[in-house]
């Protein structure tokens, strides 16, 4: 017994040994994966903080530290374009939420397998299409000169796609593919023995959803909501391809800060709606975080 235990320990000292190895080879790997990182995002967003907080003086050159652009951000014309992108996001996230759940579902329960295919393999490509050529689309479509707009007369009925609701259409295009993608793994989860149980107890359709999907459903359905909020907070091209200024969006306020458009000087006060932007960011990405570990717990 005691020959047996003495040929173990150096066996198992052994694997642990190579264990070891293995994890710090697993650690020199990931080495160039984090400069990377460091490199490509750790330095802009040293930059954007550094300028974020200072101000030039013309006449000495001299630059010091000040909350001053930090202040400008959050009032007038540029406390407005956040508030607006704060607005547009959130009702664009709200409704692509509603829609692409019930996309995502008639997709998980269709008996067709070549539609469901075809509907999240467009999923996939629509999720990604913005842009210039997504804002060129719907102004050839439903613009002043569109054609659907001409052959339905809709500017006589008061249709205006270079305004708030028409860029929320034009954003909902790539919010609900980017939902049916994110909630159909979560519908997928659902177990066909609830709904069975449910309905051994008399539940209808209605209270089954009520009661067992929906609540299970929620931390998913939530953390889309904060996806798609964080994809339409940040778009840029296509709405300034669309509406220019027409809308008030922080993304445009910054293209007009450091191109000087409105006001010459504006560089810091653009680093600043960029940090305020990040903040934003990071709050949403602190909600949806914990949201996605639930929703695995639940669904796995």
């Amino acid at each position: 017994m005691t020959a047996v235990l003495t040929e173990a320990e150096p066996a198992s000292a052994a694997a642990s040994q190579q264990q070891r190895r293995r994890r710090s080879f697993g650690a020199l790997a990931v080495l160039p994966l984090l400069a990377f990182t460091a490199i490509a995002f750790g330095v802009p967003a040293l930059a954007m903080f550094n300028g974020a907080f200072t101000v030039k003086d013309e006449a000495t050159g001299v630059t010091s530290y000040t909350m001053a652009n930090l202040t400008g951000s959050l009032h007038g014309a540029y406390l407005t374009a956040l508030v607006g992108s704060v607005k547009l996001s959130v009702i664009s996230a709200a409704i692509g939420t509603v829609f692409g759940l019930l996309l995502a579902q008639a997709v998980v329960t269709s008996r067709f397998r070549a539609v469901r295919e075809a509907v999240l393999t467009a999923s996939g490509v629509l999720a990604n299409f913005g842009g210039v050529p997504l804002a060129f689309a719907f102004v050839a479509t439903l613009g002043n000169s569109g054609v659907v707009t001409q052959h339905l007369g809709l500017e006589d009925k008061g249709w205006n796609l270079y305004s708030f609701w028409g860029l929320v259409i034009v954003y909902l295009y790539f919010l609900i593919p980017l939902m049916v993608l994110t909630i159909t793994p979560a519908l997928e989860g659902l177990r066909v023995q609830w709904r069975e149980a449910a309905q051994n107890n008399g539940a209808t359709a209605f209270q089954y959803w009520r009661h067992v999907a929906l609540p299970v459903l929620l931390p998913s359905l939530l953390g889309g909501f904060v996806l798609l909020f964080g994809s339409a907070f940040a778009a840029y091209a296509t709405a300034a391809a669309m509406v220019g200024s027409a809308v008030p969006l922080v993304t445009l306020q910054i293209a007009d800060a450091l191109g000087g458009n409105v006001l010459v000087g504006q560089e810091h006060v653009a680093l600043a709606l960029s940090l305020d932007m990040v903040v934003v960011a990071g709050l949403v990405m602190a909600v949806y975080l914990p949201l996605q570990r639930r929703s695995t717990r639940w669904l796995a």
